[in-house]
């Protein structure tokens, strides 16, 4: 007989609403047989919200040495990529589970739950690998200075547009005169790469999409580089600082360093569950296939 399944459980509590769900949530997966594994500072901050866990629930800081078979993410997009973050390198699989709005990583609604425990319990479920960028040259970027979706440089507030003097390979690309630049994986060609007029790549692509945000030269488009590539980045500015983000993770940066984006040597682990297919991602997700006018008054 197979051991129990051990869950990381990750998350954030937003809406209010959230705690409630997410206690009934855990009590389901103990009921199924399986061992939750709650992060420490969601669990004391369910507590702050008038729902302690059980007395005897695993805590864990890290995912270190905690055997989990799985981590679960407990939110929407955020939440999710807050856990990439959070695993760095362990090679746990993760799952979102939508407590959000459009959740386009999130692979189970919160109307599935019951049936995607069920599957997780019974190792019904197979792993889809996808691509991580790795920065190098930024102090105070974080841990582990990983994204899953883009890295991005972007102005401050109000301030005029930046340079960024790109070189691929260590050859001269281009010098991007733009409120900033994404440098997205397939995974977030979905996402703010493709807010700003990049293309969507399947999430199996050995590739990555350099786009521009906001360029000042309209000739300059997003291109598609392979994912093995190497981007030195060096911005000038009027300003004094700039942003830069992982992800959801932002730091304004006060100097300019260079900075190196390229593949991680690791790459995320995806459950997929049974009769689960990006198209079918596309199709719901970004509502492909509906003629808008049918809507209308």
């Amino acid at each position: 007989m197979a051991a129990d399944m051990r869950i990381g459980i990750l998350g954030r509590l937003y809406p209010a609403s959230a705690a409630a769900t997410i206690n009934g949530i855990l009590g389901r997966m103990a009921a199924a047989g399986a061992v939750p594994v709650v992060e420490r500072s969601l669990a004391q901050r369910m507590a702050a919200a008038g729902l302690p866990l059980a007395e005897g629930t695993e805590l864990m800081d890290s995912p270190a040495n905690k055997g989990l078979d799985l981590l679960v993410s407990m939110g929407g997009d955020g939440s999710f990529l807050d856990s990439v973050d959070f695993l760095g390198s362990h090679p746990v699989p993760l799952l979102g589970i939508n407590l959000g709005r459009l959740g386009f990583l999130s692979s189970t609604r919160l109307e599935d739950v019951g049936a995607t425990i069920q599957a997780l319990v019974e190792r019904r479920f197979g792993i889809e690998e996808r691509a991580v960028l790795s920065l190098d040259g930024c102090t105070g970027c974080g841990t582990h200075n990983i994204a899953l979706n883009e890295v991005s440089l972007h102005k401050r507030d109000g301030a005029a547009m930046i340079s960024i003097h790109a070189h691929l390979d260590g050859r001269f690309l281009n010098t991007y005169w733009a409120d900033g630049l994404i440098i997205a994986t397939p995974t977030g060609s979905t996402a703010y790469s493709l807010s700003c007029g990049g293309p969507l790549l399947a999430p199996d692509c050995d590739a990555m999409v350099i786009t521009p945000i906001a360029p000042h030269n309209l000739n300059v488009r997003p291109f598609v580089v392979r994912g093995g590539s190497t981007l030195t980045l060096q911005v000038d500015s009027r300003g004094e600082k700039y942003l830069v983000n992982l992800d959801s993770r932002s730091q304004v940066l006060h100097h300019f360093p260079t900075l190196t984006v390229r593949q991680a040597d690791h790459k995320v682990k995806l459950v997929q569950l049974e009769g689960q297919d990006f198209l079918d991602t596309l199709r719901s997700k970004l509502s492909w296939g509906l003629d808008v006018r049918s809507s209308l008054p």
